[in-house]
């Protein structure tokens, strides 16, 4: 292993995997752009929202993945939004539902175009090319409170402005390699996370690669944190539903190799697997699982979640295990498994065996 000022180049111990590099510095220069007051936290839907998937987009174009949407970066996705301030809208949130083409909204809806933001890395080998593995992170989060006093704006820094972030800088450095993996690896930042798994759910209903040759789903949560509210954590990162599938395995050996520590947290594993978007895959059947470092920490979901608090370096480290697992996924010949033996997996195991 050889460091460099300000960034992490880890090297791989298992599947002839060439070194990774993360920077630090550019994980921070992607978080304090997508979590400053500009874009004004990031609502589904918002002007913000729309600044940060063409952010996310330039990002995939630069480290040179293919774009795989409808609409080059983008997969649209049409919804009719009642505003905030409308009569049966909620308060602090906006209300969503997807647009019926052939049925004319409302007097109180307005149609809304939305965006996942999806990139491509092809794979090398003649059949498992066709094959998919897919990284993902959301990148809206809760706006701007309507009330108050003081700062109104709910930055999003760590939920999830650290998640989009990590997917780009991993795209990056698994893109900047000589080799290609022999299985293609899909990067998708969602929209409407905090709208109830709104952007993956259409994914899943619409995806852009078939759910039966896609071999799992690496989600990308709260991952520059290390303030978490039980206890810190530093040079471990939690992996959700830890036993349900082969995947806990697979980063353990990729946390070793990075020099950080892959967790199996019972019982937040368990709660948190159905409270983010690897939920909407795994009720599709693809094996997956929610990656972060704090599940809970001071300022979760509030206007005080902010860039400065991170910790980059320790993001970068977790990150390259990220990247070092992603790659081995990719590389194997073997696709990942739903543990059949675990009861909690029944219904996953089911949807798979439909799936195929």
């Amino acid at each position: 292993m050889r460091l460099v000022p300000g960034a992490l180049l880890v090297a791989a111990a298992f599947a002839q995997a060439p070194a990774l590099r993360i920077d630090a510095n550019d994980l921070r220069a992607d978080v304090s752009f997508l979590a400053s007051d500009a874009l004004e936290g990031r609502a589904t839907p918002s002007k913000g929202l729309d600044i940060a998937a063409e952010f996310i987009a330039s990002q995939f174009r630069r480290a040179g993945l293919e774009p795989c949407g409808d609409d080059g970066y983008f997969q649209t996705a049409p919804f009719l939004w009642v505003k905030p301030g409308v009569e049966g809208a909620e308060p602090r949130r906006n209300q969503l539902m997807p647009a019926d083409p052939n049925a004319r909204p409302a007097p109180n809806m307005a149609p809304v175009k939305l965006r996942n933001v999806a990139g491509i890395l092809r794979g090398s080998d003649p059949t498992l090319k066709d094959t998919y593995l897919v990284l993902t992170a959301h990148y809206d989060h809760l706006g701007v409170r309507l009330e108050g006093a003081g700062d109104r704006i709910f930055n999003g820094a760590n939920d999830d402005a650290s998640g989009a972030a990590s997917l780009t800088e991993i795209a990056h450095a698994l893109a900047a390699l000589p080799a290609r993996p022999k299985r293609s690896i899909v990067f998708i930042a969602f929209f409407g996370e905090e709208n109830g798994g709104i952007g993956s759910l259409y994914y899943v209903r619409h995806p852009l690669f078939p759910l039966a040759k896609t071999i799992a789903e690496i989600n990308l949560e709260q991952l520059g944190r290390t303030d978490d509210s039980a206890r810190p954590k530093v040079l471990e990162f939690n992996l959700t539903g830890f036993g349900y599938t082969t995947l806990g395995a697979t980063f353990q050996k990729a946390g070793e190799a990075a020099a950080v520590r892959a967790v199996n947290d019972e019982p937040n594993g368990d709660s948190y697997f159905v409270r983010s978007d690897n939920v909407r895959f795994a009720d599709a059947g693809v094996p997956d699982t929610t990656i972060s470092v704090a599940y809970m920490f001071p300022d979760y979901h509030a206007v005080g979640d902010e860039w400065p608090k991170l910790d980059y370096e320790n993001m970068a480290k977790v990150d390259g295990a990220v990247a070092l697992g992603a790659w081995d996924l990719a590389t194997s010949d073997v696709a990942p498994q739903w543990n059949a033996s675990d009861g909690r997996t029944a219904r996953y195991v089911k949807a798979r065996e439909t799936e195929k």
